[in-house]
């Protein structure tokens, strides 16, 4: 499925903020392929993740699409999402933020 990014409620995009310290960036961006292609990908809902990292390798940056809040949820419940989280702790500080796209400009 080609990702698309569009504004409507159809969609509801998962936004991760990651912070690590010097050296982790590489590390954690291997977790987190790992967590969508294992884990993830496998949640009903889940339409897409695309992963983004800063040049100076102190941030990354989870963009991921979902059907609706309450897969978002559901999987948030699972042992097995628990016991990876902590593997992500281990390396960085993050936040989630739950949003819908309000507004896209293509040239």
């Amino acid at each position: 499925m080609k990702i698309k990014i569009n504004p409507n409620r159809e969609v509801v995009t998962l936004i991760n903020v990651f912070s690590v310290e010097p050296g982790g960036q590489e590390k954690l961006m291997e977790i987190l392929k790992e967590g969508t292609e294992k884990l993830f990908s496998r949640q009903p809902g889940f339409i897409s993740t695309s992963i983004h990292k800063s040049p100076d390798g102190r941030r990354v940056v989870n963009y991921g699409q979902w059907k609706s809040i309450k897969d978002i949820e559901a999987y948030r419940t699972k042992p097995e999402v628990g016991e990876y989280l902590k593997r992500v702790r281990e390396l960085a500080q993050f936040e989630s933020i739950v949003c819908d796209v309000s507004y896209v400009h293509h040239t």
